[in-house]
């Protein structure tokens, strides 16, 4: 997915500058501009902080241009990826309308995570790992889980992901409401 062009064009749709979008989401202009030209690929936590200046969801920022269906079975190819550099989140589920819950395949590769900005949001979150390791921390508190381990959390406690292993982590989760 081409983050930067789908970024500039929900801007420009909402009418924002780009110093209007970046003073919205606390970060600089030349942030903005080079997400926005692709020169750098935003972890999850900065490319959410980005998305709530406009503000809109990640899940609906990647979904932006999917048609809503009442499909109910979906193949791999049918699931959107809706990561960040290193990481692989494919969503289930892409044209579900009226979505209450994310339900995503992680897979996290060595060293990726989600930043070192820890994110907070309303809802829960839960999710077993399937495949290699993945260090939760959660209000300051680090969680080393591996294959078969699972978690469940208020997603308002700070929280971020973080593969500190030499192989790739995968994972299946679920956040609620829909959305990071």
């Amino acid at each position: 997915m081409d983050v930067g062009t789908r970024l500039k064009a929900l801007r420009i749709k909402h009418n924002l500058s780009q110093r209007e979008l970046a003073k919205r989401a606390g970060v600089t202009n030349s942030t903005i501009s080079m997400i926005e030209k692709n020169n750098v690929s935003p972890s999850v936590s900065s490319l959410k902080k980005v998305l709530d200046g406009i503000p809109i969801s990640m899940v609906d920022f990647f979904s932006m241009e999917v048609e809503e269906t009442s499909q109910v079975i979906y193949s791999r190819e049918d699931m959107i990826d809706v990561g960040a550099s290193g990481i692989t989140m494919n969503l289930v589920g892409k044209s579900f309308p009226n979505r209450a819950m994310s339900f995503l395949e992680e897979i996290y590769e060595p060293g990726a995570g989600t930043g070192e900005e820890l994110l907070k949001h309303d809802g829960e979150e839960a999710g077993i790992v399937l495949e290699g390791q993945i260090e939760i921390t959660i209000n300051g508190e680090v969680y080393r889980l591996s294959a078969g381990e699972s978690y469940y959390f208020e997603s308002t406690r700070p929280h971020r992901f973080h593969n500190a292993s030499s192989e790739s982590c995968r994972l299946i989760s679920c956040t609620t409401p829909a959305g990071f």
